[in-house]
């Protein structure tokens, strides 16, 4: 059985808009086949806790490749959207200026598979920050069921 998702979801309208695709580029350097974060649709700085998705596109990079007449969005780039979200909040509500760089995640699960043409929701939780150190918990909900959970570690450089 899966763990219960970091926090209670149901109330929150996910086809709401906070920051769009160019408002996420404000605070993230990603672009072209590296962005892997393309909305916010809730917040709650004050608790640590944020909510945003990436839409899995059947033209992305990893798709003839991963695998071949069945394409699954590689963990990697689940893990990398997590830390994209991670990186936002950061930098959004947390007030950091510098260049944020991945220092590792923990306790990784995957749990479903994720295929093109799904909506990957990524559920954050700040967990602590110390010495310019951070870490989010992330999971990843598609169609309302868990299918990956992460700890998020990230270092202001």
């Amino acid at each position: 059985m899966p763990p219960p998702f970091l926090y209670d979801i149901s109330g929150i309208d996910l086809d709401q808009i906070l920051f769009d695709q160019e408002g996420v580029r404000k605070a993230n350097p990603q672009r072209g086949d590296m962005e892997h974060l393309n909305a916010i649709v809730w917040a709650k700085p004050e608790e640590g806790k944020l909510v945003g998705y990436k839409d899995v596109r059947p033209d992305e990079f990893w798709v003839p490749g991963h695998i071949p007449g069945r394409p699954l969005l590689p963990g990697v780039i689940m893990i990398e959207a997590a830390a994209q979200l991670a990186s936002f909040f950061m930098r959004t509500y947390v007030g950091w200026k510098g260049f944020i760089g991945f220092g590792g995640c923990e306790e990784v699960r995957f749990r479903q598979i994720v295929e093109p043409g799904c909506r990957l929701y990524l559920i954050g939780m700040k967990t602590w920050e110390r010495h310019r150190r951070t870490c989010c918990k992330v999971q990843g909900m598609v169609n309302g069921g868990l299918v990956f959970e992460s700890s998020i570690i990230g270092t202001e450089l």
